[in-house]
């Protein structure tokens, strides 16, 4: 089963600073790899046409819709008091550490940082607390990844991936913003651990953690 990863866009067309499609695929455009579908307050049909919109634009599967109806899709993300549906492959939920953790195949931990979407929501979790909380569950950062720099932490602390609402939503330029905010978590996760160094030779280089003198 492959979970989300990278930048992951939760939608909300009363923030958009256009209309949500087209914000969503500037988002895509700029390198967001998921989205999910919020809008929970539409009717079944108007969600139904967002789905069928929305997933053309995006590699197969990574479409989730919120709530326990994947609308034809395969993936969706509930809420602490949504039931798992059956026969749906990938199911994530959100989490705020603490509820008992959850049983699912990936999870939102927030808020992360204090975040203009929801203020006074908090205390923030940071982004270590947050993968200290998590475990072995996979875990998206979700709530105040607002620039390169934090999405950087989130991925140095062992985030799958960032996702992200306001800071794409009422972007002028969501594609820019996409693109600063997913290329800082993908270099982050590219860049060796800060303790070790590479000693190289005529051979294959070497990683040596440092004050160790051993290999690993």
């Amino acid at each position: 089963m492959v979970t989300p990863g990278g930048l992951v866009v939760l939608t909300d067309r009363r923030s958009a600073a256009g209309p949500l499609v087209e914000v969503v695929a500037a988002a895509i455009r700029g390198g967001a790899a998921w989205v999910i579908l919020r809008e929970r307050d539409l009717g079944y049909a108007e969600r139904t046409t967002l789905a069928a919109q929305l997933r053309p634009l995006l590699p197969p599967g990574h479409l989730i819709v919120a709530g326990p109806d994947p609308l034809g899709g395969s993936a969706v993300h509930l809420s602490a008091a949504d039931p798992v549906p059956a026969g749906v492959p990938l199911v994530g939920r959100s989490w705020h550490g603490t509820e008992p953790l959850p049983d699912v195949d990936y999870m939102t931990l927030s808020p992360v940082y204090l975040t203009a979407t929801k203020p006074g929501y908090g205390p923030a979790l940071g982004a270590t607390g947050a993968a200290e909380l998590a475990g072995n569950v996979p875990w998206l950062a979700l709530g105040g990844v607002d620039s390169a720099a934090r999405a950087a932490e989130c991925a140095e602390a062992g985030a799958e991936g960032i996702a992200v609402l306001g800071a794409i939503m009422r972007a002028a330029n969501p594609a820019r913003v996409a693109s600063q905010l997913a290329g800082a978590f993908a270099a982050a996760v590219a860049r060796p651990s800060p303790d070790l160094v590479e000693f190289p030779d005529s051979g294959a280089p070497e990683f040596h953690k440092i004050g160790t003198g051993g290999a690993l």
